[in-house]
């Protein structure tokens, strides 16, 4: 049985007719780029290219006619080197674009962090304001020993007050012998009148 062919479908992008080119994987074409960019941007590429061009002319200038690859005016030196340079550029320009694009999330990283720092220390500060206006009602080493120093001084005032009331009090009341009273009769006796006592004097026999 034949399988039915199914119909294009309207939300997906057709696919481009005619040959279809290599793809490649861009992040690992730009890490070789990369690569090759810092390698030429260093001091042994500069030396081991002077070396080389150097041999170039020494041997395309003294060595036998019949051995020379390039004779003078060195036509095939300037094709490699006009190549080089050719594919240099590129190769440089995506490195360098590579690096803005990394410099830009490092840049943006660094400005969410500043951002996060700057709202850590505006809390921070409204909390240190708020405690210290917090420290302000709190009561302070000096003010404590003060107001324990009043409350003992008033506790040992009323310790002596007490004592000197309770001197008062065993000094008025009389005081006691064996237990036994002599009887007395009702002229020794005081009688308060209108609320001040008065003592009955003894009238003499006549």
């Amino acid at each position: 049985m034949a399988e039915q062919r199914r119909p294009p479908r309207l939300d997906q992008p057709r696919e481009p007719r005619g040959v279809k080119l290599p793809r490649f994987d861009p992040e690992a074409f730009g890490r070789w780029s990369e690569g090759i960019a810092r390698g030429m941007g260093t001091a042994n590429f500069i030396v081991y290219m002077t070396i080389v061009i150097a041999l170039w002319f020494v041997w395309n200038t003294l060595a036998p006619a019949d051995l020379r690859f390039d004779p003078y005016t060195f036509t095939f030196l300037t094709l490699v080197l006009s190549l080089q340079a050719s594919y240099a550029a590129p190769l440089i320009l995506l490195a360098q674009n590579r690096q803005a694009d990394r410099d830009r999330v490092s840049l943006e990283e660094d400005r969410r962090r500043a951002t996060m720092q700057k709202a850590d220390t505006e809390y921070l500060t409204r909390e240190i304001a708020a405690l210290r206006n917090a420290m302000g009602e709190v009561a302070t080493r000096d003010f404590l020993r003060s107001e324990l120093a009043r409350l003992a001084e008033e506790l040992d005032e009323a310790g002596r007050r007490r004592q000197r009331l309770e001197r008062r009090q065993e000094e008025k009341i009389p005081p006691h012998g064996d237990g036994l009273e002599e009887p007395r009769d009702d002229l020794d006796d005081d009688r308060v009148r209108d609320g001040q006592p008065e003592a009955r004097s003894r009238e003499p026999e006549g």
